[in-house]
């Protein structure tokens, strides 16, 4: 028995965002256009987002002891989510990230990650509780890699779905391959790792690619303006949205067998953007939350494209993840 839909190991990062008319030049001083602090990090976006969407919820991790963990312990249980998992750590403070915002809503992002890079694999066999009784988990690359293939690892073997975001972009170990079900990469990240062009043509050959190379269950490809990829080896059913449900609850036809192989392409959703940050976070850990309710891969992207579409609206991270009803209004229009 699950004692949480959804398990978080992730990074927490203080965003600092600046916003500019263009990035500055090396060695150039540029007046900017506006200054806001959120709470941010992969993983915290991604619990938040996966709380919103109305899964039960835990995050794995490490903080400073200091005012910005704080304000994130405040935050994630004020969206539900469980942090007793959360390690303080005594003298290295919370992480930071400084983006760089554009008029067109574009990003690039510095992070200095402090207390996350000291979490090591004994910090997340002791939190094996979590981990294995989840009934997904959700991994991105903002931590030592020796935490996240623990975590991995030993969710794998618990026969917990296991979804690997491979951000940032760059050389990814292989040894985590034996332990992911499904890989997210957005299209920096997939060309990173296949040394492709992601480009319209190539996407298929990509997804594809990282399918057999790593045995994939389904990759994911999130290709922003442009939508999201999905390569589904699940085989499994239709999915429909239950309206009659308050929320919407997934509703899962196994009559209905999707195939092995299913490829399709899940257009974008024209949205007013003014802020991409933490829109693949939005994106992932909806779509975790998607799977723990039982929906199947390739239809659960749609629900989270919607939701990644929405929080690009919004400024900030964390705090512009939507809820569920929000992202299944956007699908329905």
């Amino acid at each position: 028995m699950t004692q949480y839909d959804v398990c978080v190991l992730g990074s927490f990062m203080k965003d600092l965002v600046a916003r500019a008319e263009r990035r500055p030049m090396p060695g150039e001083t540029l007046h900017g256009t506006g200054f806001a602090e959120f709470l941010g990090g992969k993983g915290v976006n991604q619990a938040i987002a996966a709380a919103r969407m109305g899964a039960r919820t835990a995050i794995v991790g490490m903080i400073g002891d200091d005012r910005y963990g704080e304000e994130f312990l405040e935050l994630l249980k004020t969206d539900g989510v469980d942090t007793d998992w959360v390690v303080r750590h005594p003298e290295l403070g919370t992480g930071v990230g400084l983006p760089l915002v554009l008029p067109d809503g574009s990003n690039s992002i510095i992070i200095v990650a402090r207390a996350n890079s000291a979490i090591t694999a004994a910090d997340i066999e002791a939190a094996s509780p979590v981990l294995t009784s989840s009934a997904v988990l959700s991994v991105q690359l903002e931590l030592p890699v020796e935490a996240s293939r623990a975590a991995l690892q030993l969710a794998s073997a618990a026969g917990v779905t296991t979804i690997l975001t491979p951000a940032p972009a760059g050389p990814v170990d292989s040894s985590l391959a034996a332990f992911v079900d499904i890989l997210v990469p957005n299209e920096v990240e997939a060309a990173a790792l296949t040394g492709l062009d992601c480009n319209d043509s190539q996407v298929p050959v990509i997804a594809r690619r990282l399918a057999d190379d790593w045995d994939l269950r389904g990759c994911v490809i999130t290709l922003g303006s442009r939508g999201a990829y999905v390569l589904d080896r699940s085989g499994d059913g239709a999915f429909v949205i239950d309206r009659s449900a308050p929320a919407g609850a997934f509703v899962v036809d196994r009559s209905a067998r999707a195939g092995s192989g299913r490829e399709l392409r899940i257009p974008a959703h024209p949205v007013a953007t003014v802020d991409t940050v933490g829109a693949g976070d939005a994106f992932c850990g909806s779509l975790a939350a998607s799977l723990a309710a039982g929906a199947p891969l390739a239809d659960a992207v749609r629900l989270a494209n919607a939701a990644g579409a929405l929080s690009t609206t919004m400024h900030g991270a964390a705090t512009s993840c939507p809820d569920r009803s929000a992202a299944l209004a956007l699908l329905d229009s």
